[in-house]
């Protein structure tokens, strides 16, 4: 479990029940591990902003994400959000802010 998770999705702050709290974590660390050149993970931010972009800020260091990887982190936060108490449905994902302390 994290020591501190903070979501917002189209700036909207998204309260996390703790299986949602260690479900967004564990996708998260998951994909973070499957990139070249992560070990350690303590501090994790990911944002996507209204166009598209990907961004990784991991253990405070930027960590840059080729076009793929950043296709794969967007549609799965689509998945992973849509089902979360708070996230309207009906609304495309315009931007997203995740801050994960472990």
């Amino acid at each position: 479990m994290p020591k501190e998770i903070n979501l917002n999705v189209n700036d909207i702050p998204i309260k996390l029940e703790k299986f949602a709290e260690a479900y967004v974590e564990q996708v998260t660390i998951g994909m973070l591990r499957s990139l070249k050149g992560v070990s350690d993970i303590n501090n994790i931010k990911v944002t996507i902003d209204t166009a598209g972009k990907v961004l990784v800020i991991l253990n405070n260091t930027d960590f840059p994400l080729k076009d793929f990887a950043q296709k794969i982190f967007r549609s799965t936060y689509n998945g992973l959000l849509a089902p979360l108490k708070g996230v309207d449905k009906d609304k495309p994902l315009k931007n997203l802010e995740l801050n994960i302390t472990r």
